[in-house]
């Protein structure tokens, strides 16, 4: 439809300014998005990163933008088209803008000064001149197709100000990655206003594919936008006009609504009325923010670790996307990764199990079972799945052994037998998969890729062993919960031997290292001079170095198989972070990781460690191809942890806070500090794990309805709480002080479940104010029972 006539157009601005007069006040405040945000947590941006990716994000859609309110092409999925605003599996626009027309001169809102992050809204700030600014607010809310953007415009002025708005859209109602494989052909996209409803609405010609868009007060409608904006796809552009007066030294509050479906029109202007009230569903979210706060709440000395686990909590939310012919499952990562994964959850969700969100990992869960069966049906768990259902990747070996491994932790955290009596078909044949089919000499080493993605290394790795023997271990333990003791206690001998078999054949006494891999002598020459000429290229002389004085020593060794350090990749302290590696050795494979680290964490690949110290320029150390990432910063957190090394844990949680904020506020990035994803969904497991499993020490038995809590605090902590820990029915909180001869240990919970406390070796113990005969080289366990418990540990 063609815009209105302009005539008709001056007439209904003269209507819409009026109107406006009228409704200055009060019906706006009641409105604003703003004004509700004032009591929320918040992050501002930093001015060198304006022009850098944020995300807003609800369950159903979310808006991919740069900080400065621009909306660039970005994104290599869909290349360039991984921004805008998304509701899986198609795409509603490129993007938006507004701007404002004053004295004649038009000024377009992408260059805001500032950016500002809150938990569930995102804020930019715009001068337009030395009279006006605006506050823009972007919201989604929770199960609406949908999103909310508010101009909070004000006139610093001493006189009333008249403004005429136009409100750009940029539509691209496209399919996500992996289209082709269902036939979907993009086509061109087509504009109409509808005068009656005030409603912009937007539709592919080849597909039911909708989107709608609509102001808060009556509006005109243009297909031509003041604006230029360069952009790729077979969008179309068009704006909402209005006009608004503003008093002198006042507020205006402008908003408008975007909804979308790819099912029909109808459906579109549903979720188009939806939004209608904004602070109701704010106030909503905000209920859902504050539960998810509250869950395995902390309160620690350190504030830095305490707002780094907040805000992790919050944009992991972030990243549950809900396709409800598919399910609702965690992604792994925003802008390029928004949809499944089988070996990001198995880390991830173990975070979500230590925060509480049991819902979210049992619908991944089924999301991953689901989408794995469709195209293995064999047991095999898939590695990557577009949110349209199409799998990319049928499953690398790692993700089948660790998701059942993964099974059996939520088992012990939820208490729902169902979880191992829906799944253990999956697990047996996936263990049949695993040590019949891939493991052809049947050494129980499964050969192929692991976590590890470098051209050539597909022999037998270690994580994809690690990972195998826990899941044999787990297998173990759901075969005897169901009955099956034959097949439990087969599970439960291999595993035993593997483990003996990783500690034995696996290590690297001269490189007091795990192996990366085991091959024959002559695959290890191969994959060293690849090593060779990947340092060289990327600069890494003294990697070189090692390398060729490794093949050298190589050529005149004898035939045979065994395990070769070449890459330090960080997957060779898997048998640590799993807590299957003997102690001594587990101990010196900790001080040789610690070798392979910077200020933000830990290298995924050893040898593209950069020989600086000093670390002067960001840009140096960090690349794609040299990277440091935080899963394998986490995975040392947890494994420091694990052997007692306290301390040194922590360490590395504070690498990781180098790179929080660093670029998106309120987050880390894939790669650390600045690059990739800028939320990604394995953060959780490196933040919560080591904190809620380790420092506090919380081991649920949900089943069994006990918890073992054995704290190991860092050395500069003297108190430490963490409250509504979930577990099956149950909520625990534990608070612990330090003082100069004692620590004192209370724990509440809301069930009356059997609690193991273990401590330090102490000379005196009270429990509830009662003292305990004690020995003082007795072992520092207690068995509690009752709602409240208080522990004081004399030393």
């Amino acid at each position: 439809m063609k815009g209105l006539p302009h005539f008709v157009l001056s007439l209904f601005l003269l209507s819409f300014s009026m109107l406006c007069i009228q409704c200055e006040t009060k019906e706006e405040n009641q409105n604003s998005l703003l004004s509700a945000l004032s009591d929320q947590p918040s992050i501002k941006g930093k001015p060198a990163y304006l022009n850098t990716p944020y995300v807003t994000a609800g369950n159903r859609v979310y808006t991919v933008g740069h900080q400065n309110g621009s909306f660039p092409d970005l994104g290599w999925h869909v290349s360039g088209e991984m921004g805008g605003v998304w509701n899986h599996p198609i795409k509603l626009l490129d993007g938006y803008m507004l701007s404002v027309e004053q004295n004649q001169k038009t000024y377009c809102l992408n260059n805001a000064s500032t950016f500002t992050n809150y938990p569930l809204a995102s804020q930019f700030s715009f001068k337009v001149d030395e009279t006006i600014t605006v506050e823009m607010v972007q919201f989604v809310p929770d199960d609406v197709e949908g999103t909310i953007v508010e101009y909070n415009i004000t006139n610093h002025s001493k006189q009333s100000q008249t403004l005429k708005l136009s409100f750009n859209v940029f539509i691209d109602l496209s399919p996500v990655w992996l289209a082709e494989k269902l036939e979907l052909e993009d086509g061109t996209d087509n504009v109409s206003f509808e005068n009656a409803t005030n409603t912009m609405i937007g539709k592919d010609e080849n597909n039911e594919w909708w989107v709608a868009i609509r102001a808060r007060e009556p509006s005109a409608f243009s297909e031509k936008v003041p604006c230029n904006y360069q952009r790729k796809g077979k969008g179309k552009e068009a704006s909402l006009l209005g006009e608004v007066v503003i008093s002198a030294t006042q507020t205006r509050t402008i908003q408008y609504y975007i909804a979308g479906s790819y099912m029909s029109r109808e459906k579109a202007l549903i979720n188009l009325q939806a939004l209608s009230k904004p602070r109701d569903l704010l106030t909503k979210k905000s209920a859902r923010y504050q539960q998810i706060s509250r869950r395995s709440e902390i309160d620690i000395p350190d504030k830095e670790i305490q707002q780094l686990y907040n805000w992790t909590k919050y944009n992991t939310d972030w990243l549950v996307r809900e396709v409800p012919e598919i399910g609702s499952g965690l992604s792994a990562g925003i802008p390029d990764y928004p949809w499944w994964f089988g070996a990001d959850n198995c880390y991830a969700l173990q975070g979500l199990l230590a925060t509480g969100a049991h819902e979210e990992v049992t619908s991944t869960l089924a999301i991953i079972d689901k989408l794995s069966e469709k195209v293995n049906d064999n047991g095999r768990i898939m590695h990557e799945a577009s949110t349209n259902g199409v799998v990319f990747n049928p499953g690398n070996l790692n993700e089948t052994p660790h998701y059942i491994f993964l099974l059996w932790q939520v088992y012990l955290w939820t208490g729902d037998k169902l979880i191992i009596e829906d799944h253990f078909s999956t697990v047996e044949k996936g263990l049949d998969w695993l040590l019949q089919d891939q493991d052809k000499d049947g050494n129980l080493y499964p050969d192929g890729p692991g976590m590890m993605e470098i051209h050539g290394l597909h022999s037998e790795m270690i994580d994809v062993v690690v990972y195998t023997q826990q899941a044999l271990d787990a297998a173990s333990k759901m075969a005897f919960t169901l009955g099956k003791k034959e097949q439990g206690e087969s599970y439960a001998n291999k595993a035993q031997i593997l483990k003996e078999k990783i500690n034995g054949e696996w290590w690297v006494s001269e490189s007091k290292s795990f192996a990366d891999f085991i091959s024959s002598k002559e695959e290890a020459m191969e994959l060293i001079e690849a090593a060779i000429v990947r340092a060289d290229t990327i600069n890494k002389p003294w990697a070189v170095n090692e390398l060729n004085a490794q093949l050298q020593k190589l050529k005149n060794a004898p035939k045979g198989k065994r395990g070769f350090v070449v890459h330090h990749n960080w997957v060779v302290n898997t048998p640590l972070e799993m807590g299957i590696a003997d102690d001594d050795q587990a101990q010196k494979a900790l001080v040789t990781a610690r070798n392979y680290t910077n200020r933000f964490g830990s290298y995924v690949t050893g040898i593209d460690q950069d020989e600086s110290t000093s670390e002067t320029s960001k840009w140096k150390s960090f690349s794609y191809v040299g990277a440091v990432m935080t899963l394998p910063t986490g995975v040392q957190a947890i494994a420091e942890a694990r052997y007692g090394n306290i301390d040194h844990s922590l360490d590395y949680l504070k690498k990781l806070y180098n790179s929080f904020s660093y670029a998106f506020p309120g987050s880390m990035y894939e790669v650390s500090p600045d690059y990739g994803m800028i939320a990604q969904a394995w953060n959780i497991y490196a933040v919560a794990v080591p904190i809620v499993n380790y420092y506090f020490g919380i081991k649920p038995n949900a089943p069994d309805k006990t918890v073992e809590i054995a704290p190991a605090l860092p050395s500069n902590w003297p108190y430490a709480n963490i409250s509504n820990v979930r577990m099956g029915a149950n909520n625990l909180s534990l608070d612990i002080k330090k003082e100069s001869e004692k620590t004192i240990y209370e724990i509440n919970q809301t069930e009356n479940w059997q609690i193991v406390l273990s401590f330090e070796a102490a000379s005196g113990v009270t429990v509830n104010g009662e003292k305990l005969l004690w020995e003082k080289n007795q072992k520092p366990i207690l068995q509690l029972n009752g709602l409240k418990n208080i522990v004081e540990v004399y030393y």
